[in-house]
């Protein structure tokens, strides 16, 4: 990044005779370095990483003292490079800022492991409660290529077809990377109105899953339902991943804790075996049903047949094949940062049908777009809102969600960084009376062309430090 801006000194030495053959971005970044700001607002950039979106606030901050009146810390951004200080977007989606998606992910590991583990003002006795580690899935709509590991796709003796002539197998091998991958073996046999009623109704089957699981503990425990919390909580985590075939599966942790929440155990007879027992069986009897429509009826949404539940083990026990507290907290933390776009689809809204039809996916998934803004104008779904989350092929809900009892919360890591980060002594701060008086405002966000090279720079410095940090560690460099 550094020889990039001494580039653009150099060039300006000559730059009234070079302008015209210099491109916009070149003309930025010498006008950007000649700046009198320059090194604060580089300084400014590499405390936030490099954020490729910010937001620029103008304000001030002054913390004095309850009693004296006297001055603790007070700052002002009038004296900043435009009178504004950028902080960071906070966007998940590694597609749209790699740098605040890496800190989300982060912040991620840290929230649900915490939930495994203990610590971050959760009791470290939920390491020893019953703990599992739960994939499920959407039901099939139709056949779809896949890649199996260098194994013919969908093999069939026969020559079998579809009633619009298209084979019923494939036969080929394919790799991940191949585009046909996750496209339908024959889009006319596709049930592209039920992938999209699914999606839309995705959470709500997940919270009547979590209502039949505790009717199932109550059963199992002779108790009602009402009476169940009198004895323990179910407490979860879950993740949102898309499939190739742009349906989503979930990755949740699930665990069981006492009637106080994590920091008392649950009664004896609540042990994994049984949390695994009401996990398989609620999935197998949860449904939603859609709003009947003369286009689509009635559909009954429920879970796919594919469901795997994992006990999670403590990091003690060392075999590869083991599902740990830090392999999970890894694996949601990773899927957390992805989002529809890595499944070939698109992270910003659609506003109208001309935009589908020009959105750079594959077919299969415009049609998905398409067919969640038909059914987005009928008046008997409106309250799916489809057309408002076309882009994300019907679905609605969060990355992540958990119960409010099973660990931390992103507000509390983020408070904790900012005031590790914080100049000031807060220790100082604990033990004497003090007010804060502030007032800031929104005056801009994004960048200029030449500035957006120099963060993508940045962010792309911190990470190649991340990765060399994280060799060293693990032996791979000298």
């Amino acid at each position: 990044m550094s020889s990039v801006v001494n580039e653009a000194r150099r060039s300006s030495l000559n730059r009234a005779d070079r302008s015209r053959l210099l491109s916009s971005t070149e003309l930025d970044l010498i006008r950007l370095v000649h700046e009198t700001g320059f090194p604060r607002w580089l300084e400014q950039i590499k405390s936030i990483g490099g954020c490729a979106h910010p937001i620029y606030l103008a304000g001030y901050t002054t913390t004095r003292h309850a009693v004296t009146g006297e001055v603790l810390r007070h700052y002002d951004t009038s004296n900043e490079p435009g009178g504004r200080m950028p902080v960071r977007c906070r966007n998940r989606r590694e597609t749209r800022c790699p740098s605040c998606s890496y800190l989300h992910a982060g912040d991620t590991f840290h929230l649900v492991r915490s939930g495994l583990l203990g610590g971050k003002g959760v009791s470290d006795h939920v390491q020893h409660h019953p703990r599992l580690f739960v994939t499920l899935t959407a039901p099939s709509f139709g056949p779809v290529h896949r890649a199996s590991d260098g194994k013919p796709c969908r093999p069939r003796r026969d020559a079998a077809a579809c009633e619009h002539g298209r084979l019923f197998g494939c036969g080929q091998r394919h790799t991940d990377t191949d585009t046909i991958v996750g496209q339908p073996l024959c889009r006319d046999c596709y049930d592209y109105s039920g992938h999209a009623l699914w999606h839309a109704s995705a959470g709500k089957l997940w919270n009547r899953y979590c209502h039949m699981i505790r009717r199932h503990l109550a059963t199992a425990a002779e108790v009602t339902q009402s009476r169940l919390r009198d004895h323990l909580t179910v407490s979860f985590a879950k993740v949102a991943e898309y499939q190739k075939r742009g349906a989503v599966h979930f990755h949740a942790v699930i665990r069981l804790d006492g009637a106080d929440g994590p920091s008392s155990p649950p009664p004896l007879w609540a042990t994994t075996d049984l949390l695994s027992q009401a996990i398989r069986s609620a999935a197998g009897l949860v449904e939603v049903r859609t709003p009947y429509s003369p286009a689509t009826g009635e559909q009954v949404i429920k879970w796919g047949e594919q469901l795997d539940v994992h006990a999670i083990r403590s990091d003690a026990f060392t075999e590869s094949s083991a599902v740990t507290d830090d392999a999970v907290a890894a694996y949601v933390a990773k899927y957390v940062s992805k989002s529809v776009g890595d499944a070939g689809g698109i992270d910003y809204r659609i506003d109208d049908l001309d935009s589908i039809r020009l959105a750079p996916v594959n077919s299969h998934l415009r049609t998905l777009m398409a067919t969640c803004w038909r059914l987005g104008g009928l008046q008997e779904l409106e309250a799916l809102n489809l057309r408002a989350w076309a882009h994300t092929l019907g679905y609605r809900g969060h990355a992540l969600t958990k119960s409010h009892r099973y660990s931390t919360t992103y507000g509390a890591l983020r408070a904790v960084r900012a005031s590790h980060q914080s100049a000031v002594d807060e220790d100082e701060l604990k033990v004497r009376d003090f007010v804060t008086e502030s007032g800031w405002r929104y005056v801009g966000s994004g960048y200029s062309l030449a500035e957006a090279e120099i963060a993508y720079g940045v962010a792309e410095d911190l990470a190649s430090l991340r990765e060399i940090r994280k060799d060293l560690r693990t032996g791979v460099l000298p």
